[in-house]
């Protein structure tokens, strides 16, 4: 980063590149300029104080003019020089920052996803960065902070984006230079994938199980089946309206991936039209004005699979199945991310390496399931 004396017309000559760069300024040693790839300027301090760099704004070019900034900068490096920490904005303290990302970028999640968010972000991300200024986060503070979560990886993974998104939008809202996200380039720790689907046995014991619950619990039963049919999401079919289903299609209005659009096989059409219409609510809740409750579901699935000898298998593993049988009888894997609703297909991909004979044989047993064998 070059040193040179700043001048009005020196600091109006410098020209964006694809890289923020720094310009310093040769009489006052901590000051500069920086400039960004979108063209703007900014005056900077950048010292050491008790270890660790400080790195602050000074002012926008254009907002305050170089003399003004000198001064500002003079007063602060001289407070740093007598071991006073210049006094942080309150907007740039890190938990501040945090709360204006949730509050003006988290209308994009949906509240699921917000809850999950201020949970980790209150548990893993605050007791590490909170009162720190969020321009002085580095690479090196975030890897540590990475680390430390070691003994809870799921946590870990789950957090790391949580705080990208912070630090990205800290950027997009001038807290941060451009192109400084701390987070990007650590890797995520590897996990043992969870992805389970079901084999020939195992589905026909399901199969024999769900028909001896049919009578006392029909609309459950129809909720595991199309599980199984259409590959979706627990939510998405446990909030299903009937008004979502028309023209054998489902009409998802607000799935985890945004609206989308479910083609349904005869089985799982057979399955829908089998279902009585009490109300607005494919599975109504037999208590309150509403869907059935998420509990009352996994309770079902506890006994079903337990009864099936499948004490492993999860509900979202109904959707691997599906999924695995799709891509094993020749779908490719842009064709059944869309089936899945996967924004990514990369997302897809990991069903792919599952064996052929496996699946040859889920394939062949779904028909006890659909009620063709």
């Amino acid at each position: 980063m070059p040193n040179t004396r700043l001048n009005e017309s020196r600091i109006e000559t410098l020209e964006p590149r694809k890289a923020p760069y720094d310009i310093r300024d040769g009489d006052l040693k901590g000051f500069g300029v920086r400039v960004m790839p979108s063209g703007k300027k900014r005056f900077f301090i950048h010292s050491q104080h008790e270890g660790q760099r400080l790195w602050k704004t000074v002012g926008d070019v254009g907002s305050i003019d170089l003399d003004e900034a000198r001064r500002r900068a003079m007063g602060f490096l001289a407070a740093i020089r007598r071991d006073e920490t210049p006094a942080l904005p309150e907007e740039k303290l890190f938990e501040v920052v945090a709360e204006e990302v949730f509050s003006r970028y988290g209308r994009n999640w949906k509240p699921g996803t917000m809850k999950v968010n201020r949970n980790y972000l209150r548990s893993k991300i605050l007791p590490r960065f909170g009162g720190m200024n969020i321009a002085d986060i580095t690479s090196k503070d975030v890897q540590c902070w990475f680390v430390s979560l070691h003994a809870t990886p799921v946590a870990a993974d789950r957090s790391m984006p949580i705080l990208s998104v912070i630090m990205r939008q800290a950027e997009i809202y001038g807290y941060r230079p451009e192109g400084s996200n701390p987070c990007v380039g650590i890797r995520r720790y590897r996990r043992k994938g969870r992805e389970r689907f079901l084999s020939e046995p195992e589905l026909h014991r399901l199969a024999r199980v769900l028909e001896s619950h049919e009578d006392r619990h029909p609309r459950e039963a129809a909720f595991i089946r199309l599980l199984l049919l259409t590959g979706c999401r627990r939510d998405e079919i446990r909030t299903l309206q009937w008004t979502d289903y028309r023209e054998g299609h489902l009409f998802l209005r607000d799935s985890k991936t945004g609206p989308r659009t479910v083609w349904l096989s005869s089985p799982a059409r057979a399955v829908l039209d089998g279902l009585p219409r009490q109300g607005p609510w494919v599975f109504p809740s037999p208590r309150i004005a509403g869907p059935v409750s998420s509990t009352v579901l996994e309770d079902f699935w506890y006994r079903v699979r337990k009864e099936a000898g499948l004490a492993d298998v999860r509900l979202h593993d109904c959707r691997h199945t599906y999924a695995s049988i799709a891509i094993m009888q020749g779908e490719t894997v842009t064709t059944t991310a869309r089936l899945l609703g996967h924004n990514d297909a990369q997302t897809t991909l990991k069903y792919a390496h599952l064996s052929d004979r496996s699946i040859r044989e889920a394939t062949d047993a779904l028909a006890c399931i659909l009620g063709e064998g």
